[in-house]
């Protein structure tokens, strides 16, 4: 063991083999250290292993998603589209876990179900669903903030005769829609890209919706191989630009403000970002559309026209137009003949704000007005985000402190990294961390762990613990900076609200929104002066 001869099984014990956890790995044996991987599912991937639904693919860029570190792999790896597959993305990571070896240290089909803070022997005791157990010094997450799927709240879910599946549980097996009715609870991200696939083969479609998203045009190709060679001629380039625009994307915030310019050249350029490929129409807008309500309006006001323009029955339209939230204030879906789908015959839409579902029954979905028949039911109903995944395991701390207790009296981190009162645990993209384009915060995440670490390591300390005061002073600096966006102020995930979940009801800024840079600056300097924010000893 490198930190003591305490009877520890491993140095370190990492949850989830996805893209946190397969880098945090490959950080940790760099130090010398013993790690184990616990993965609840048969193979790596996590997100990309989980959600195998009809059109899941990056909405990110495929070169600006995938790691940086090792110059061999980006030399390596060819991408074949701008926006990635699911299948395509799952035999990349495959593929990283297989060049650098990192199989033989992770233990599949192992869930998790409970970890315990020992502070006598400063370790924690890892229980998995089949009764073992095991101890390490050091407890890593790499378990997501949109990981655990929520089932929507309606009876009768278990009663249905045919077939039905969470898009996050999809089978590994294919699934042929040819001439079957089928039916789409929800039209958040996972919904939309699911709809414009099933709707290619489907003898007919039912959607149900809620409330709707907006929504801008992917415009995907494919990379041919000169323009790969020069996507690889740039990567450092495009790696440090990521680190410096406000979520990692490759995309920068336009400096102007919105009634800055001319309305001709506002829509000009709004019409160029509607054309281009990705969220240049979210992250490389005017910079005041996500703070200014007025400006917000505006870009709203546009993306709605496009939405009536593509959209042939003009009722049809109007019902996929957000009314609760202005565009950009949640995450925007991106598409690819989304809204075209609905000008098809053999797709309806069900407001279920005006007809509720009632009940799920033997043969299909019931709601105020009448009953549906389906041979196929798939519930794009999204996450407990933030909190689930975490909730879902027993996490205790000193004094047998719950994780899930704690959180519920008040949500509070030290940079998304560390929690009061659980030493030696540390988040891969915690509440209050930043996030964004994910494994460009990852990276950056899991290098900062792993210099702490490396830190303790030399100076001979095996306990870490965020000090109450660094964790209340990052609290406050995380809601101040998210006190102007006007996505704070609307009914998402990202402010701790899932319409599916009960008793959720109170919004919350769960993520940080101050921007990578400043992010990272912080980050930095908590490292420079020796990590004093924390009880290290």
């Amino acid at each position: 063991m490198v930190l003591s001869d305490t009877d520890l099984d491993y140095d370190a014990i990492v949850i989830g083999a996805g893209i946190s956890g397969m880098y945090q790995l490959y950080r940790l044996r760099e130090l010398g250290f013993s790690v184990r991987v616990f993965e609840r599912g048969t193979g790596v991937g996590g997100t990309w292993y989980w959600n195998r639904y009809p059109g899941a693919r990056f909405d990110s860029e495929s070169y600006s998603y995938g790691y940086s570190f090792s110059q061999e792999l980006l030399d390596e790896w060819d991408w074949s589209e701008r926006f990635a597959s699911q299948p395509e993305i799952l035999r990349y990571l495959q593929y990283v876990a297989d060049k650098f070896d990192l199989r033989r240290d992770i233990q599949f089909s192992s869930d998790v179900k409970s970890a315990a803070y020992d502070d006598d022997t400063r370790s924690w005791q890892v229980k998995l669903a089949d009764g073992s157990t095991y101890k390490s010094r050091f407890l890593i997450t790499g378990v997501g903030i949109l990981s655990q799927p929520t089932l929507p709240k309606i009876a009768g879910i278990d009663s249905f005769k045919g077939q039905s599946f969470h898009t996050s549980r999809w089978p590994h097996s294919p699934v042929d829609f040819s001439g079957k009715r089928v039916a789409v609870i929800g039209t958040g991200a996972t919904g939309i890209q699911t709809i414009q696939e099933v709707a290619k083969s489907v003898g007919h479609l039912s959607v149900f919706q809620l409330r709707p998203e907006w929504c801008a045009p992917l415009h995907n190709s494919k990379i041919q191989p000169d323009e790969m060679e020069a996507i690889r001629a740039n990567y450092a380039e495009m790696f440090e630009h990521c680190a410096q625009t406000a979520a990692g994307f490759i995309h920068d915030v336009d400096p102007r403000n919105t009634f800055e310019v001319s309305d001709e050249e506002r829509y000009e350029f709004w019409e160029r970002l509607y054309a281009s490929p990705g969220f240049g129409i979210w992250q490389g807008n005017f910079k005041d559309i996500l703070t200014n309500p007025e400006a917000n309006k505006a870009i709203s006001d546009f993306i709605a026209d496009k939405i009536r323009e593509r959209v042939n029955d003009p009722t049809i339209a109007e019902k996929l137009i957000p009314k609760d939230h202005g565009f950009g204030t949640k995450r925007v879906p991106l598409e690819t003949g989304y809204y075209e789908s609905y000008n098809q015959e053999n797709i309806e839409l069900i407001d279920i704000s005006e007809t509720p579902i009632q009940r799920i029954t033997e043969r299909g979905v019931l709601t105020s007005e009448r009953e549906f028949e389906f041979d196929f039911i798939i519930y794009a109903t999204g996450f407990d985000a933030i909190f689930g995944s975490y909730n879902r395991i027993d996490i205790h701390g000193v004094s047998e402190r719950s994780l899930k207790e704690q959180w519920e009296e008040e949500l509070a981190t030290f940079l998304g990294i560390q929690t009061s009162g659980y030493p030696n645990m540390f988040m891969i993209i915690g509440p209050h961390a930043m996030a964004g384009n994910n494994p460009r915060a990852i990276e950056y995440q899991v290098n900062w762990v792993t210099e702490l670490i490396k830190h303790m390591n030399d100076r001979g300390f095996t306990r870490a613990e965020a000090s109450p005061q660094a964790q209340r002073d990052w609290r406050d600096y995380v809601v101040e900076q998210g006190k102007d966006l006007l996505r704070n102020e609307v009914d998402s995930w990202q402010t701790g609200i899932n319409m599916n979940l009960e008793g959720r009801q109170t919004r919350i800024v769960g993520m940080y929104s101050g921007g990578q840079p400043s992010y990272r600056r912080r980050c930095e300097e908590v490292a420079q002066n020796g990590y004093k924010e924390l009880n290290l000893r």
